[in-house]
Order: C-alpha cells, then sequence, then structure tokens
C-alpha cells in the first residue's frame, strides 16, 4: 500500500539540470532515495544500481535522461527507471514527490523503497503458433528471453543449455569462485515457470535449417519459427605438455562445474601453491580470489602489465599492485614451455616451467587464456559459413545473412561495430555484458 514518507532534512528541492541528490527516507530503516533533475523536471528513483548496488548518487546523468552507474555501467532511463543498457536486469522504481508544509515526499510501499528496484516480471501464457528456440543459456538467452517478453512476445520460448543450470552470473564464477547455483543464477525458476520459458537441457549437434529443427545428443528435435544462436564460448586449453588436460589438477573456468572442482583441488585450509596462467580478467580475479583464501598464488602473463590491452599498461600496473598487495607474485612478459608432473602423484601436475627456466611449483593451475566461439553443432554445415575464428557473421540486426528468421549473437557473433575506433568493421567482443544486450 502507497504511503506518503518524508525526506529527512529536506525542506525544499533546489537541483539544476543535471544535478543529482541522495535521500534518506524517514521511518525505513535503511531507505534511501535519488533525487534527480532533467528536463526542468524532478525525479526521485531508487538509490542504488539494481546490478551490483552501486549508489547511483555516483552515476553520470545525460541531458538525454540517461543516469549510467559508475560501477559497471548500467544505464536507466530517468524519467520510466527503465533499463536501457546492460549489466542491470530490474529497473529502477519511480516514486511521486510531494513538496508540502515546508517538508519533501515520497509516495511509495515500503517493501519496494527497502528493495531498491522494480522488480521485473515477464509472466505470460504462452500462445499461438510462434516457437522461439534459443541455442544456449547464458547472459546471451537471458537478455533475449526478457526482452522478447518485456516487449510483448507471448509466443513459445524455449532454452537448450548443455550447462545444466539456468542463466548465471558468471563473474560471480571468478570473482569469488562460487559453486551454489541459488546463489549465482539471475533468477529464480518460478521467474521462467511464469513467464512461460522452457528451459531444457541438452547438448545441440545439428541444425536443418531447411526443415527449422534443431537436434540433441540424445536424439530429441526441436523445432522453431524463430532461432537464436547463443551458445558462448568454450574455455581454451594451451597445446603444451602437461598443460592440455593430460595431468590432472589443471583446470578451466567457465562453468559451475568447473569452479567445484578448483576449490576441490585448493581446499579450504590454504596454503597450497596455485599458478594461474593468464592476466587478463579472468586470470585476475581468480588469482585475487584464491590469494584471499591464504593460498601462494602466482600469474603468468605475456604482457608487460595485466590486462594492458585493454585497460592500458598504466591501469594495468595499478591492478597489478593492488594483487601483489594480496601477496600474489607475478611473472610478466613470459612464456609458458610446459608443465611437469608432481613427484609424489605423476597423474598430478607438479610444476609450470618458463621458457626462460623458471621452475613455479605447483599443486594446481588454472588457465585462464580465453576462449573459443562454442559453434561445433554448425562444423559442415551448408548454410552457414563460419568465419576463421569459428564465428558466426551476423549484420547490424544481429541476423545471419541468407537463413531467414536466425539470428546470432554473445561470444560467437561477428557483427558491424559501430562503437569507438569500430567504424563498422566486423568484430566479436567476448563480454557478458554485450552478448546481454544484443
Amino acid at each position: 500500500m502507497a504511503n506518503e514518507y518524508k525526506l529527512k532534512g529536506l525542506t525544499s528541492i533546489d537541483l539544476k539540470n543535471g544535478q543529482k541528490q541522495e535521500a534518506e527516507v524517514e521511518g525505513i530503516e535503511g531507505g534511501k532515495v535519488l533525487l534527480v533533475k532533467v528536463k526542468d523536471e524532478i525525479h526521485a528513483m531508487s538509490a542504488n544500481c539494481t546490478h551490483y548496488g552501486a549508489p547511483l548518487k555516483l552515476g553520470v546523468v545525460t541531458g538525454e535522461g540517461r543516469l549510467t552507474c559508475a560501477w559497471h555501467g548500467a544505464c536507466f532511463d530517468i524519467a520510466t527507471g527503465d533499463v536501457e543498457d546492460a549489466p542491470a536486469l530490474d529497473p529502477l522504481a519511480k516514486f511521486k514527490i510531494i513538496q508540502k508544509d515546508g517538508a519533501v515526499y515520497i509516495v511509495g510501499d515500503e517493501a519496494t523503497i527497502k528493495a531498491n528496484r522494480r522488480n521485473l516480471s515477464i509472466k505470460c501464457a504462452a500462445k499461438g503458433s510462434e516457437k522461439v528456440l534459443i541455442v544456449g543459456g547464458g547472459s546471451g538467452a537471458l537478455g533475449a528471453i526478457e526482452g522478447l517478453r518485456g516487449g510483448g512476445f507471448n509466443g513459445h520460448i524455449t532454452v537448450i543449455s548443455r550447462e545444466g543450470y539456468r542463466p548465471i552470473d558468471r563473474t560471480k564464477l571468478s570473482k569469488a569462485l562460487m559453486t551454489d547455483v541459488s546463489k549465482l543464477a539471475w533468477r529464480s525458476p518460478e521467474f521462467y515457470k511464469d513467464g512461460s520459458v522452457d528451459l531444457t537441457d541438452g547438448n545441440v549437434t545439428s541444425i536443418d535449417f531447411a526443415g527449422r529443427k534443431v537436434t540433441t545428443e540424445d536424439g530429441k528435435e526441436y523445432n522453431y519459427t524463430k532461432l537464436i544462436l547463443a551458445s558462448g564460448g568454450s574455455p581454451k586449453m594451451l597445446p603444451m605438455e602437461g598443460l592440455k588436460g593430460d595431468l590432472e589438477n589443471v583446470f578451466q573456468l567457465r562453468a559451475v562445474s568447473h569452479t567445484k572442482n578448483i576449490m576441490e583441488a585448493a581446499g579450504e585450509k590454504g596454503g597450497k601453491k596455485v599458478v594461474v596462467i593468464g592476466s587478463s580478467f579472468i586470470g585476475m580475479e581468480v588469482a585475487n580470489c584464491l590469494a584471499s583464501m591464504k593460498h601462494d598464488v602466482s600469474v603468468i602473463g605475456m604482457e608487460k602489465q595485466p590486462m594492458d590491452r585493454v585497460m592500458g599498461e598504466k591501469v594495468g600496473a595499478i591492478f597489478k599492485g593492488l594483487l601483489e598487495k594480496n601477496g600474489v607474485k607475478f611473472y610478466m612478459e613470459a612464456s609458458v614451455e610446459k608443465g611437469t608432473p608432481s613427484k609424489s602423484d605423476s597423474k598430478k601436475i607438479g610444476a609450470v616451467l618458463l621458457k626462460d627456466g623458471t621452475t613455479l611449483e605447483a599443486d594446481l593451475v588454472v588457465e585462464g587464456v580465453g576462449i573459443n566461439p562454442s559453434t561445433d553443432y554448425l562444423q559442415g554445415s551448408h548454410e552457414v559459413k563460419l568465419e576463421k575464428d569459428g564465428s558466426v557473421r551476423v549484420d547490424e540486426s544481429f541476423a545471419v545473412p541468407g537463413l531467414k528468421d536466425v539470428f546470432a549473437i554473445g561470444d560467437i557473433a561477428t557483427y558491424p561495430y559501430h562503437g569507438p575506433g569500430g567504424d563498422g568493421q566486423p568484430t566479436r567482443i567476448e563480454h557478458w555484458n554485450v552478448a546481454q544486450n544484443a
């Protein structure tokens, strides 16, 4: 039930266009709202980003009426609270403002103010002959589901995923090595059930584009009227001896099963010697996480500074310094020679050798050396000619040229990029945010 709630310490609102102010809500513990003025109108909305809870008072307001979070770039329409750019999923709650008797009030209910969001609903009773089939169960699939239902599509939606669980916040795998799907999942099982979304476990092996039919490894067939390919990426392994899967305790990191294996090998007591190969986001995050668990962590990187291809050397050096304070050791501008078995157990990794002769002892190794587009089910297809990297070329609407009602998004899509310096050149971007936005 909506009530009037006084904003603490405010007798009036004096903001210029583009300015914002956070205010506490009296009578609600922890309750806050953000006041923003754009186009000569003052708006009251949730005070924190619905992604990871960043205070939106630190965000950026544009003259067009957008509010961008300072942490991960999620964007919201100030007038409606709606999400305009990932990674936020839920919109901001909006509140009516009342100024009277020398005070400022908002109109809302306590639960919504505390929740700091407007819960997105995709409730729908699927009907009709339209069948959207989505191959892959990652952030691209989630973005497609919510975009379709949010846009009014009330046909059937089926998702086929070989991961065995609903879409998760994959960043938490490397940032925190989490293993509990219920804590990783973006949405509850009921969310998809209410939206008439059928989440199906399966490994797609072939597609009959002419017959509009997808076949899985277990022989099941799924018909579609529109097909979205969002199968993501498969983590690479180095081809060197001892590091290509021929020794145990050498891990990739992409799925919940991977984090479970890493945590089982690392244990809970700390003190293990861990070598992380790769100094990009995955490598840096997992290194920091394991170091926080009191393990002895070394990072091997080919670059001059971690993540310098994306962040530049100066910012990369800052990140490196932060991890060094946490005990992480770095071996930069280094090349890996091979892995060697443990002296106590020849089946397991024992050390990683660098080409300069350096030997790093290892109880376990985590490889963060990139991904390959997961398009094995398209190999040999006459209708889809894969790019050299195994990706799928699409147009600006993510449609696959030459195929009617077939789209590809996320890690597998090479599309005309019109961002900074892009000039429409074919580009493939490996990032969950890009997949979700598509």
